[in-house]
């Protein structure tokens, strides 16, 4: 079922997007009932969720979502980022708190659908995008900590620009939070479910408040790197063989499997000229690093940001400096300019999928 609005909204310059602020005309929902599965599929002008204050996204957490993005390339087609991938890992994040799997096909050709509507919001530039949020909720109105007997699968689509108010490849800064973990082995540090992101907030309040943008996420007495805000983090550095070598830990249960990520490491092996390996590493080989001139650079992955270079870190009463760096000629911008080509259509490839 497809209702169009008939009050369309007015459309955002570029140079005005605030990631996440703004979003376009049209919603897609799909309700699901243990009793009768999936229901019928519908497009409509975006508005208000009606729910129960019962509902047991509200008390116990029960919500999962994707991050994606729909570029419009030189050519004028609006594509996919290798799509197929976040629709698995939704179902994979969905069966982590018992909530529904659905058809990641029919799934798509909705999203698609939803795209096709909601066209002429697709910024025409490689600095923007619109970002499409799949987000799945429990909505049983029945407390009591058990799976929901009913869902609800939706989509919203947002106009963005850089999710850094600096811009892109612009440097941030971070500060290592040594008391609080993102995630511990057992847990759904490598899901995407929305219990993840809420504890981050006021780590994240204390980065700002020390002059940071992001936090540096640690695990264990070693202080081993996991992840940078909400991002996936690689590593270059000449390691002690000698090697120019990109490192980012491995998915070891405390990460999340990024698109980014992956997709950033089968470019970088397909280069030739630097070994790539998915490995632990701590905060003492990155100062050893730092202080004989072997770290070349950090930066963190992901959907939202791309690709986001490290200024500097502090780690307790230490400040690391990372090299100042070309962003044309660096790994990470280098790494940027390339996903992004092949993001909107510059690059042909299997990877990007029109709509």
């Amino acid at each position: 079922v497809i209702e169009k609005t008939t009050n369309p909204k007015p459309k955002v310059a570029e140079k005005d997007l605030i990631f996440g602020r703004t979003t376009t005309d049209h919603m897609f929902t799909v309700e699901w009932e243990r009793s009768v599965g999936w229901k019928q599929p519908r497009i409509t002008p975006i508005r208000d969720l009606q729910i129960s204050p019962l509902a047991k996204v509200f008390h116990y957490a029960l919500e999962i979502f994707e991050g994606m993005k729909a570029y419009k390339g030189i050519d004028g087609k609006i594509r996919l980022f290798r799509p197929e991938m976040n629709m698995k890992r939704m179902n994979i994040s969905a069966e982590s708190l018992g909530l529904p799997r659905f058809d990641g096909d029919q799934f798509l050709e909705c999203m698609k659908e939803l795209l096709r509507l909601d066209i002429d919001w697709v910024p025409e530039s490689k600095n923007a995008s619109v970002y499409i949020r799949p987000t799945m909720i429990g909505t049983e109105p029945v407390l009591g900590v058990k799976s929901s007997g009913s869902a609800l699968l939706f989509i919203v689509l947002s106009p963005v620009g850089a999710y850094f108010t600096t811009g892109a490849l612009n440097p941030i800064a971070l500060w290592a939070d040594t008391k609080c973990i993102r995630a511990w082995p057992g847990g759904l540090g490598w899901a995407k479910v929305g219990g993840n992101y809420g504890p981050t907030v006021a780590p994240l309040n204390r980065a700002e408040a020390n002059g940071c943008s992001q936090v540096l996420w640690l695990y264990g007495k070693e202080h081993r790197v996991t992840e940078i805000g909400t991002m996936n983090i690689f590593m270059a550095w000449i390691n002690k063989n000698g090697e120019r070598e990109l490192r980012t830990p491995p998915l070891n249960g405390l990460i999340l499997p990024g698109i980014t990520r992956l997709s950033l490491i089968d470019i970088a092996r397909n280069w030739g000229d630097i070994k790539v390996v998915e490995e632990e590493f701590n905060m003492q080989d990155v100062i050893e690093a730092s202080k004989e001139n072997r770290l070349l650079e950090i930066f963190g992955a992901g959907t939202a940001c791309v690709v986001s270079p490290v200024s500097k870190i502090l780690y307790g009463d230490q400040e690391i400096l990372l090299p100042k760096t070309n962003p044309e000629t660096s790994i990470a911008g280098k790494l940027y300019h390339e996903i992004i080509d092949l993001q909107y259509g510059v690059i042909k490839s299997d990877w990007s999928v029109p709509i």
